[in-house]
């Protein structure tokens, strides 16, 4: 539940892009417990994210970053387990152990063996050597990968979601990658049935859908004005 500067402020504040994957995983995870903020646009094709304003709040430069009175996190991850610790409706780790430890194992899988490298740093540093074709392969490459990895890991665990029919940790996670590469990229889905049909289950909770891409603040789909950023162009986008 996002909201304008214009209106009352709410104590939370989220730093977010709209296309960044690692603000999407927030962006769910505020929708799925109910909790209002305003939402703090920072636009990484523009580089804002490296202005001594942003750095204040995180020195690496990347979003997502929550503010919470004093209290100041970044990285989708640990914003997501604080806001868990904080706010225990629609908890997002079972109590079962082995459960638990199969969708910090899946959150890890996206969060550092797929993520990381697409992030728009790497592409930067490799589009040097590579041209956008050769880039477009090894990124493919590299996700199907992880996708592999999880389709594996997950096949013995999966209900109606990832690890049962509730909502957790993993499935935070991997719908906005799954979002990614199944829309941006166009992967193949049938390579990966698994994934693919939690990519159509999470295509029907509000939650998640209220926090796409599309629907946030500073995505161009909600101005009227002419914007240069097509959407199209920046699937890539994620931080940290």
């Amino acid at each position: 539940m996002a909201s304008g500067s214009g209106e009352e402020q709410p104590k939370l504040k989220l730093y977010s892009y709209f296309m960044s994957s690692c603000s999407f995983r927030v962006r769910i995870v505020l929708n799925l417990k109910g909790l209002n903020y305003e939402y703090k646009a920072v636009n990484l094709l523009k580089g804002e994210q490296h202005s001594p304003e942003f750095l204040k709040l995180n020195p690496v430069g990347h979003v997502p970053v929550l503010v919470d009175g004093d209290i100041v996190l970044a990285d989708s991850l640990a914003i997501s387990l604080y806001l868990d610790e904080k706010y225990p409706q629609h908890p997002l780790l079972p109590s079962d152990l082995k459960k638990k430890a199969i969708n910090l194992q899946a959150t890890n899988i996206v969060s550092a063996n797929i993520q990381p490298l697409q992030n728009i740093g790497v592409l930067n540093s490799i589009a040097e050597k590579f041209s956008q074709d050769e880039q477009l392969v090894w990124v493919k490459f590299h996700i199907g990968k992880g996708f592999a990895a999880l389709e594996k890991l997950l096949k013995d665990y999966a209900g109606k979601y990832a690890t049962g029919d509730e909502v957790l940790l993993a499935d935070i996670f991997l719908a906005p990658q799954l979002h990614a590469c199944f829309n941006g990229l166009n992967l193949d889905k049938s390579e990966f049935p698994l994934l693919a049909r939690l990519h159509e289950e999470y295509s029907q909770i509000p939650a998640f859908q209220d926090a796409m891409p599309e629907k946030q603040p500073d995505s161009p789909s909600q101005s009227t004005e002419k914007n240069d950023e097509r959407m199209e162009n920046t699937y890539f986008v994620s931080n940290k």
